[in-house]
């Protein structure tokens, strides 16, 4: 089924995609060389606002998705299986494909990373350049030790169904609120989270793709990212989530060329905190690229 246009926005077209299993909001914008925008936990494609528009600007079409689960996207019926990283990405090669879009340059913060970096996996004739912020590859994170193991403990509890959801939810999503600490769109965040279920289909994403058996599991070999890709690597000074090493480590999982970039001055949501210079960064390594 064709994309049809619910709503308009100052930067571009809301839609609402309809795919094979998910029905999920879309904002499409600009014209020239695809640029796909995919967001983490706990947000929705606004997280781009900053970036949108400076892209178009300089000749890129921007797709940014909410992923399954997230934001006014569809929260399909089923356990946790139903929202893994490898169902979202399924869903943005399927994206790509209702938009008519032959090669993209991908680009994936927090959990949005590890599925573009899952889709640059299984569909790298699709993926043009890729760029990573916050969150590196996955061997990577294995490989920070302790300190990563210690920023990462909320991970453990995501896994408990209904005891995560009371304490995030407990007076006034009061743990959230301290988890989410400086976000710029807190409240906008926590507003999506009321609608009931929200919650549940937002920490899916954590139960499917990083359980207990997977965080430790015995170390095995992870393949590295393919050998066509350029990949950028971007971490912020003030993430209370991911150590540096998580990203510079992943130099060592990425085949083809690697660039590292650190921002200052910025929380783990960089892109709304230093926006003029996660900005500068994207459009240098496009132009780069292609």
């Amino acid at each position: 089924m064709s994309p049809c246009r619910t709503g308009f926005r100052e930067r571009g077209v809301v839609m609402r995609v309809e795919l094979s299993d998910v029905t999920l909001d879309v904002e499409v914008s600009g014209e020239g060389p695809a640029v796909l925008l995919v967001h983490g936990f706990p947000d929705a494609h606004d997280l781009w606002r900053h970036q949108v528009p400076v892209l178009n600007a300089a000749g890129y079409r921007t797709v940014a998705p909410t992923l399954r689960g997230f934001g006014a996207s569809d929260r399909p019926e089923g356990g946790p299986e139903a929202y893994s990283p490898a169902a979202s990405a399924a869903d943005l090669v399927e994206l790509l494909g209702r938009l008519e879009i032959d090669r993209a340059h991908v680009v994936g913060h927090d959990w949005g990373s590890g599925i573009v970096q899952g889709l640059a996996q299984v569909r790298p004739d699709l993926v043009r350049s890729l760029s990573l912020l916050s969150v590196g590859h996955f061997g990577a994170i294995r490989d920070a030790g302790w300190e990563q193991r210690q920023r990462s403990w909320y991970m453990l509890l995501f896994q408990l169904p209904e005891v995560a959801e009371n304490w995030l939810s407990h007076d006034d999503f009061a743990h959230l609120r301290d988890m989410l600490g400086e976000h710029p769109d807190a409240e906008a965040v926590l507003e999506r989270l009321r609608v009931p279920g929200a919650l549940t289909a937002a920490l899916n994403i954590y139960r499917s793709g990083v359980p207990a058996e997977v965080q430790f599991a015995p170390v095995l070999p992870l393949p590295r990212l393919p050998e066509e890709l350029p990949v950028l690597g971007v971490w912020s000074s003030g993430d209370r989530f991911l150590t540096e090493a998580q990203m510079t480590g992943t130099a060592a999982y990425v085949a083809g060329s690697w660039r590292y970039e650190r921002v200052e001055d910025a929380g783990h949501w960089l892109q709304l905190d230093q926006p003029e210079r996660v900005n500068e960064l994207l459009l240098s390594f496009l132009k780069e690229n292609g």
